[in-house]
């Protein structure tokens, strides 16, 4: 009993902190009055919203770079899911080098993404997830369907692109993911972790704490978006004794190609990485998880387009090109965006 409490009185302690520091980064960023330019001007958000930035749905496995509007939001519903049936070594090597391995994963993740615009600068967000697998490992069958993990999400734009120069947007981004799942007593699915290409990944079942810079430039017809997101992952608990995994860091580079303004139809390339790292930021040494690392290099070719201003569709695929230590997966995806202001007219991120 007394060991229970030590540890309940631990997780409370990293979820305190977690959110301490989420809404610490969320009320620093100076007024605009202050004597730096700490955000973009009236008069440069009105020229990057007048260039040509046709309405579509976007990136399908990154976070919009430039931020919502004030007073505008999206709900975004996405169903990522996950076919994996061979394995990496311990040596970096494309897919075609992968072996039959000892883990058959198959996996569908349905989520909801809610974003607010808060001011034209801050953005605020929070996403909700389920869970559901089907897995053979070493012979042994499993499955499960349970409650995912839940992230609560702030974008801050410092900076704004210019349609006359080469400068782009550049957006700040913090995210602390609750686990939700492990509350809720869902079994983590074989390598314990959320699917390459979640936005972005963490471990599954822990708290994690994510700091990232995302930036993107308009070229019509073309848009280019590219982040670096790196994931402390707080410590865990296993049998009475306090267990440290690797660090992670999550990369995108997206091109889109919008072919028709008015329909904001287009296609995507969208590239993503995820890095399970052999060290951690809190100079623990690490005794649980993949102490080797892991990597995994993703490609996704998608297709988007709208119904509606309201409406905004995305469908892709992505298919792992190389990697280590890691499953060998494909990930069919689905995205829909359901957009809202109350002046009904939805503006462009």
């Amino acid at each position: 009993m007394g060991l229970a409490l030590i540890h309940w009185f631990h997780y409370r302690k990293i979820l305190l902190n977690s959110l301490v520091l989420f809404l610490l980064t969320a009320t620093v960023v100076p007024p605009p009055s202050s004597a730096l330019d700490w955000v973009p001007t009236d008069e440069e958000i009105k020229k990057y919203r007048q260039s040509w930035n046709p309405l579509s749905h976007g990136p399908v496995l990154l976070q919009a770079v430039d931020i919502q509007p004030k007073g505008q939001l999206s709900i975004r519903e996405f169903v990522f899911s996950q076919i994996g049936e061979s394995s990496f070594g311990n040596r970096l090597s494309f897919a075609t080098d992968s072996k039959n391995g000892p883990v058959h994963l198959y996996q569908v993740s349905p989520s909801i993404n809610a974003s607010y615009g808060l001011t034209n600068h801050i953005e605020l967000g929070a996403a909700f997830s389920m869970n559901s697998f089907w897995a053979t490992q070493n012979g042994q069958s499993t499955s499960s369907t349970g409650l995912g993990d839940t992230s609560l999400i702030m974008k801050y734009r410092p900076i704004i692109q210019d349609p006359g120069s080469w400068r782009p947007s550049l957006t700040y981004y913090t995210q602390v993911v609750l686990p939700t799942s492990r509350w809720a007593d869902a079994e983590k699915p074989p390598g314990g972790f959320t699917p390459l290409g979640r936005l972005p990944s963490t471990r599954f079942g822990e708290y994690g704490l994510t700091q990232g810079l995302m930036t993107r430039k308009i070229l019509q017809p073309i848009r280019i978006s590219a982040a670096v997101f790196y994931t402390y992952a707080a410590p865990g608990e296993s049998g009475g004794q306090n267990t440290y995994t690797g660090d992670i860091v999550n990369t995108r580079l997206i091109f889109e190609h919008i072919l028709n303004d008015k329909n904001g139809f287009g296609y995507n390339i969208e590239v993503s990485t995820l890095h399970g790292l052999t060290w951690r930021a809190d100079g623990h040494d690490i005794n649980a998880g993949q102490r080797n690392g892991f990597t995994i290099i993703g490609v996704e070719p998608a297709l988007q387009w709208n119904f509606s201003q309201n409406w905004l569709v995305a469908v892709g695929c992505l298919f792992t090109v190389a990697g280590q230590n890691a499953t060998n997966s494909t990930y069919p995806n689905l995205s829909v965006f359901w957009m809202w202001d109350k002046s009904g007219k939805i503006v462009m991120r």
